[in-house]
């Protein structure tokens, strides 16, 4: 008995050493603390990223966004699929798949700085 009650104890302890991931309000609030922006700075900021991630994404725009170092997003045409027969490999009865229109995905590549993150 006593085993189990110093495995919990340590497993507590490892767990105040790698926290959680962050909720959205706690990565504005930590933001805001480490830089001299006041929280609403901060989601004007995050707000305004996220327009111009928009704007650089749609279908009008050029279809590609970078955040320097990070990352970099791509949009991808998927073309149109048209419906076909096929077997259910669960069952092995016929059925028809059914056909699927053109539609636009986004990829996002990470960067070598974001490689050198996880895996630090």
């Amino acid at each position: 008995m006593p085993d189990k009650k110093k495995s919990k104890i340590q497993s507590k302890s490892r767990a105040e050493k790698w926290p959680k991931k962050r909720t959205k309000k706690a990565l504005y609030a930590h933001l805001a603390a480490k830089t001299d922006l006041t929280s609403v700075e901060v989601t004007s900021l995050m707000k305004e990223l996220e327009r111009v991630m928009a704007r650089e994404l749609r279908e009008k725009g050029p279809g590609g966004f970078t955040l320097p170092g990070l990352l970099k997003m791509t949009t991808v045409t998927r073309p149109a699929v048209r419906s076909r027969t096929g077997v259910n490999p669960f069952t092995g009865e016929e059925t028809v798949f059914k056909a699927r229109p053109a539609s636009r995905a986004v990829k996002i590549r990470p960067l070598k700085k974001l490689k050198d993150f996880a895996n630090s």
